[in-house]
């Protein structure tokens, strides 16, 4: 099967990545601008875009809304409930990422054979209305006063965020940890369709967008797995068995993975079990080690991080398809095994600088 050059879908696949790196440090407290954004983005890409260049500018516009949204619910979150709980609360906050970001397949495939593709993108922002009035009059307000900085630092001074080794040593394996998933969730379809066409069976009976809508749920429910392993075993041992574990299935996975599509489909939702495990437990290790006062600074590097990571990987992919002449066995090898090796670098810098576990998890 001969798929299209790629330049011009990663350039859109990553407008919204980029644009949420520039803006996360930024919004902190802006979730309803976020929303507002957010809404606006995904309403005119269904009623305007027409091109690149529009298609293009609606992304990126969407990409700031996110920035807005992302870090801000998470430290909603984090300010309301206790150092024990903070793990698995957000956990939960991933989870319903998650949720909703797997059955933004089914829902999008859904909704663009029946009604055309611009309702998907109008029922995108019908949803994060809907989101913004459930946190404006269900989200308690805070009653606690906030706890000021030990250091007197403004608000945008990220060195004392920098100069914490746990909260950075969890925030740089979420970086590496997003662009493989990233990659993974933006061309996981595009595999799965070139594997699928070189197929001698005929129709798969999952196809690819089903597949990867059920790969997303599979990842939902093993990050909320995760968080819970690394409570009862240990944090840092239960990172490092996800990372090892992504690296041995991202090195073979293009390469084993175009044998047929049922080695294929098997191949992609083990990945991508093992590559979301440790996915809640590095945004809690980060939350929970982070200074209280500095709590929305280091959340702001943290998902920084993990965007540009997440702006990075299907850019990535695709370059690396490019450069190996288009889709073929080896071009996929190379561009999932080039992910494998940036997170075997990504273990080897967690275990150097060994980060903290959190209150509640028992020592690994």
């Amino acid at each position: 099967m001969g798929l299209p050059r790629f330049s011009a879908f990663d350039a859109t696949l990553a407008a919204a990545g980029l644009a949420t790196v520039v803006a996360l440090p930024l919004l902190g407290n802006a979730y309803a601008v976020g929303v507002g954004l957010t809404v606006l983005g995904h309403l005119l890409f269904g009623i305007l875009a027409e091109g690149f260049w529009t298609a293009l500018a609606c992304r990126a516009l969407t990409g700031v809304g996110w920035a807005g949204t992302y870090m801000t619910g998470l430290k909603l979150l984090a300010d309301r409930v206790d150092a024990t709980m903070m793990s698995r609360a957000t956990a939960g906050h991933a989870a319903s990422i998650g949720l909703s970001g797997a059955a933004s397949f089914a829902t999008g495939d859904l909704l663009s054979l029946r009604f055309g593709w611009p309702s998907a993108f109008i029922a995108a922002a019908g949803c994060a209305a809907l989101a913004w009035l459930i946190v404006a009059f269900i989200v308690p307000r805070q009653l606690l006063p906030r706890p000021k900085a030990a250091d007197g630092g403004g608000l945008y001074d990220l060195r004392p965020v920098l100069r914490n080794s746990s909260a950075m040593a969890y925030a740089l394996a979420y970086c590496i940890h997003t662009l493989e998933m990233s990659a993974l969730r933006g061309w996981g379809v595009a595999f799965l369709a070139y594997v699928a066409a070189g197929s001698a069976s005929g129709q798969p009976a999952l196809s690819p967008a089903m597949l990867v809508t059920i790969l997303g749920l599979i990842g939902t429910a093993a990050s909320l797995l995760g968080n819970e392993a690394a409570i009862r075993l240990g944090r840092k041992r239960l990172v490092h068995t996800a990372m090892a574990g992504s690296i041995l299935l991202g090195g073979c996975i293009g390469f084993a993975g175009t044998a047929s599509y049922t080695v294929a489909a098997a191949l992609i939702l083990v990945y991508g079990l093992v590559s979301w495990l440790d996915s809640s437990s590095l945004t809690a290790g980060a939350v929970g080690t982070a200074e209280p006062s500095r709590r929305g600074a280091t959340l702001a590097v943290h998902s920084t991080l993990g965007y540009a990571g997440g702006f990075i990987g299907p850019l990535m992919v695709g370059w690396i398809l490019d450069l190996a002449g288009g889709a073929s066995t080896l071009a996929w090898g190379l561009a999932f095994a080039s992910v494998a090796a940036l997170m075997a670098a990504a273990l080897a810098a967690f275990a150097w600088i060994s980060p903290r576990e959190l209150a509640g998890d028992r020592r690994g």
